[in-house]
C-alpha cells in the first residue's frame, strides 16, 4: 500500500518533469535509473530514497523541499489545494513561463489587476 507522502512526492516529480518539458526516459537517463522506476516514484508505488531525491531535485533545478511543498504535515499528509491535478491549470503555468520574463511581469501586474478589481 503507498503511504500518502510518497503519493505526494511523486505527483510533485511529475509535476515539475512536465513543467520542465523532460520525459521519464531524460529523466531516468540523468539520474541513472530505468523509466519505469520513474513510473513507480510517480505513482507513489516506490518510495523515493533520500539520495535519489536529491539527485531528481538536481536535475531538475529545484531545492529537495519543493518535492514537500503542499503537505499540510507529514501524519496527515493532505495536500493543500489539488492545482497539480487540474491540467489546464498546470498548461497555464507552463506558458505562463515561456514568456520572456519582461512581458511574464507585466502580464502578472495585469492579472493581480484584473483579479484585484473582479474582488470589488
Amino acid at each position: 500500500m503507498k503511504h500518502p507522502v510518497d503519493a505526494h512526492v511523486g505527483k510533485r516529480i511529475r509535476h515539475r518533469r512536465w513543467m520542465v518539458g523532460m520525459t521519464q526516459q531524460q529523466l531516468a537517463d540523468r539520474v541513472g535509473i530505468k523509466f519505469q522506476q520513474i513510473q513507480k516514484y510517480e505513482t507513489g508505488m516506490n518510495r523515493v530514497s533520500a539520495s535519489r531525491l536529491y539527485d531528481i531535485a538536481q536535475e531538475m533545478d529545484v531545492p529537495v523541499s519543493f518535492f514537500f511543498e503542499g503537505l499540510d504535515s507529514a501524519e496527515t499528509a493532505k495536500p493543500a489545494g489539488d492545482l497539480l491535478g487540474d491540467k489546464e491549470a498546470l498548461e497555464l503555468v507552463r506558458a505562463y513561463y515561456s514568456i520572456p520574463e519582461q512581458q511574464r511581469r507585466r502580464l502578472f501586474d495585469l492579472a493581480r489587476v484584473l483579479s484585484d478589481s473582479s474582488a470589488a
